[in-house]
């Protein structure tokens, strides 16, 4: 898989190039500075995903995730910050980004989120996860009718394991269908709900009750 990595740090770019090369499925593709730069080699290098850091000077993490997933839907955005603040979070996923680590999460783990992303789980860190999680009880549930009434019973289903963080694969195992049939029915909620990416789906879901 290939991977670009954007920081504005020059040892946090190096560090994390030395870390991936130890992994030989993992290709570094790219390194990138900023956004832009990100963006551009994306569209040269074409990743299965970059990792992105958030606060850098001219274009951000957050829009940069966004250009490139409305440009190049195919490759994965992982956020790779210091930034907890809830206002980061909520923009990053917002512009599609498939997961969001902080810097101090352990190697091991960071490795398995860009392997799990690529094939299209995410991944939150556990202090990410609590702020959405209370963002969402802190908002009124919402009938779970007004999703029912806009999908299909079998994708209210496969929205409802994607809200427990299945991939497409675990998905088909589970409702025993073909993996080109889950991906089909996910492009369809995607386009039901009006979403880009699985985490966003997924927070729609639990707003409406669907991960019970």
């Amino acid at each position: 898989m290939k991977v670009i990595i954007c920081d504005d740090q020059a040892i946090v770019r190096d560090g994390l190039e030395l870390l991936l090369k130890l992994e030989k499925e993992i290709e570094v593709a790219g390194l990138a500075q900023d956004g832009a730069q990100a963006i551009d080699l994306v569209g040269m290098a074409h990743p299965d995903l970059v990792l992105m850091d958030l606060m850098m000077p001219g274009m951000n993490g957050v829009e940069a995730t966004r250009r490139i997933r409305a440009e190049h839907p195919e490759t994965k955005v992982l956020v790779l910050t210091t930034y907890e603040d809830d206002e980061w979070v909520f923009d990053a996923i917002r512009a599609g980004a498939s997961g969001y680590l902080l810097k101090d999460t352990p190697r091991a783990r960071v490795i398995e989120a860009i392997r799990g992303t690529v094939m299209g789980k995410s991944y939150l860190d556990p202090m990410v996860a609590g702020k959405i999680l209370g963002q969402v009880a802190s908002n009124q549930e919402q009938p779970a009718t007004l999703i029912t009434e806009k999908l299909t019973g079998r994708e209210v289903e496969v929205l409802r394991l994607m809200a427990h963080g299945f991939s497409n694969a675990d998905i088909a195992d589970r409702l025993h269908l073909s993996e080109g049939t889950v991906r089909n029915h996910v492009s369809a909620i995607f386009s039901k709900l009006d979403v880009t990416d699985r985490t966003q789906a997924a927070i729609i879901a639990i707003r409406h009750g669907l991960d019970k």
